[in-house]
């Protein structure tokens, strides 16, 4: 089938673009190659939509940044993702670092950034009791959302709006001919005037399919560690250090999750593995000891889980110099539209990266208005945040309702059977997870996880994997393994 635009890659930033595509009267195609959204970075950071204060002024970053945060908020609610505004402390621990809040000030300042100013100590502690510093750059415009949640509710949106999405498809290969590309992929052929390339860490890679050369893209891994809900209330704001020039990112912080949690991290550590996601000790070990510095009474015990993702940098290891945003179309490959070091502040910039790349295809196709485009996905309201009567009438109206599967989470058995049908068919753990939130709580999984594989095997005839395939969970029943053994003898 031959498409208008197709894209490759399914983080928030890709299907923001898709959503955005498909108000006009395009045909759009979004291909990943994992088996359901938010299986990188997207899903894998702590969930900051960022003002632009720790961004060059006058940047491509900071320029998207500004706009697509002040969108967030309708971005959100028509989504019907949670969304809160916090605000973020950016914490001096040294006199040597005053300086550097009041040149942060300054150049936040010279980028448009309202809200802005610098805390002494006593104004520090009011803001936030256990927090260690000496003054404070404190910035009002940052908020938190579920980024996992964002990436869901863009891909059903635009879905809901003809974006026709294949999963588990990996492009192969890539000839451009007669103004089209052609997609080589596992699951077949696909054509299209214009090719948007968001794939992340592979996004030089798939330049390079398409003969693009000359780029080359990074990773660099953060790990986090998520703290347990019961201490949620030890902070009010996000908390920074001040950051250290090129270390690759901006420090060792804390941030209050949305859902309850606090977060902490993430490290920054070139690697050559484009998806070596893998969480270490010493660096676990490291989080913890430069958490503490600003967060004396933090107790390592409340943590629950750990969990890396990993940045698309253009920058290379041991450059100190700062790397902007690539976003074009290709000069010598009409129609290839490059989207290249979308890293942080990359999701706070999404809706405005999704405006420019609009932008950049409408060059060359009509842009006439879809009439059907409707914006708005109902929002999902968790069971365990209904006032007591509503959960009453809920279990009065539907008795799966009353059924809890995941004790930490209070997730029930309707809950995560409308996670098993999502609209993206995916079906794995993981996609359960992601979509109603069991297995996230204390125990991580050790209650609910049994629960859920019995649901899935009543839901599905795949295969049960944690992240869909290569990720298998079981190597059969116990009365085949029985009857394996009786046959060989042993």
């Amino acid at each position: 089938m031959d498409y208008d635009v197709i894209i490759v890659g399914a983080g928030v930033v890709g299907c923001a673009i898709a959503r955005e595509l498909s108000r006009y009267r395009w045909n759009i195609l979004l291909l990943d190659k994992e088996h359901d959204v938010t299986r990188g970075a997207s899903g894998r950071n702590s969930g900051v939509v960022h003002s632009g204060v720790q961004v060059p002024p006058g940047s491509l970053k900071a320029t998207l940044n500004i706009a697509g945060s002040k969108q967030f908020p309708k971005f959100c609610r028509e989504l019907g993702v949670p969304y809160r505004r916090v605000g973020k402390l950016i914490v001096a621990q040294h006199k040597r670092e005053l300086a550097t809040l009041a040149q942060m000030e300054k150049d936040a300042e010279k980028s448009g950034i309202a809200d802005l100013k610098i805390l002494d100590k006593p104004q520090l502690k009011q803001r936030e009791p256990y927090i260690n510093g000496i003054a404070a750059l404190s910035s009002q415009g940052e908020a938190i959302f579920s980024p996992y949640t964002l990436n869901i509710a863009l891909a059903e949106n635009a879905q809901l709006n003809g974006v026709h999405i294949k999963l588990n498809t990996q492009v192969s290969e890539i000839d451009r001919s007669k103004n089209k590309f052609k997609l080589i992929t596992n699951n077949g052929a696909y054509s299209g005037r214009y090719l948007v390339n968001r794939s992340g860490v592979w996004a030089d890679k798939l330049a390079e399919l398409a003969g693009i050369s000359g780029y080359r893209i990074y990773p660099c891994r953060g790990e986090d560690w998520v703290r347990d809900k019961e201490w949620a209330k030890m902070i009010n704001s996000m908390v920074y250090p001040v950051p250290v020039a090129g270390s690759g990112g901006l420090g060792i912080h804390l941030t209050p999750a949305i859902d309850g949690n606090i977060l902490i991290g993430p490290s920054a550590e070139y690697i050559n593995g484009r998806e070596d996601y893998r969480t270490t000790r010493p660096i676990l070990n490291r989080l913890y000891r430069e958490a503490r510095q600003l967060l004396p009474s933090i107790d390592r015990r409340y943590f629950i889980a750990g969990y890396t993702g990993i940045r698309s940098k253009l920058c290379r290891p041991g450059s100190t110099g700062f790397s902007d945003f690539l976003i074009q179309e290709e000069p010598k490959v009409k129609g290839f539209i490059n989207l290249l070091g979308i890293e942080s502040p990359g999701l706070s910039a999404a809706p405005a990266i999704a405006q420019l790349v609009r932008k950049l295809i409408a060059k060359g196709l009509k842009l006439e208005t879809n009439p059907d485009f409707n914006p708005i996905r109902k929002p999902k309201t968790s069971f365990n945040n209904l006032s007591i009567a509503k959960k009453a009438a809920q279990i009065k109206a539907d008795p799966l309702s009353g059924e809890m599967v995941c004790r930490c989470e209070q997730v029930t058995r309707r809950e995560v059977v409308a996670a098993i049908q999502n609209t993206l068919g995916a079906k794995s753990v993981s996609a359960v997870k992601y979509r109603c939130r069991a297995g996230m709580g204390r125990c991580q999984g050790g209650y609910c996880l049994p629960r859920i594989v019995d649901m899935l095997q009543e839901h599905t005839t795949e295969e049960i994997t944690l992240h869909g395939p290569g990720s298998h969970m079981f190597i059969g029943s116990t009365k085949e393994l029985l009857k394996c053994y009786s046959k060989t003898g042993n």
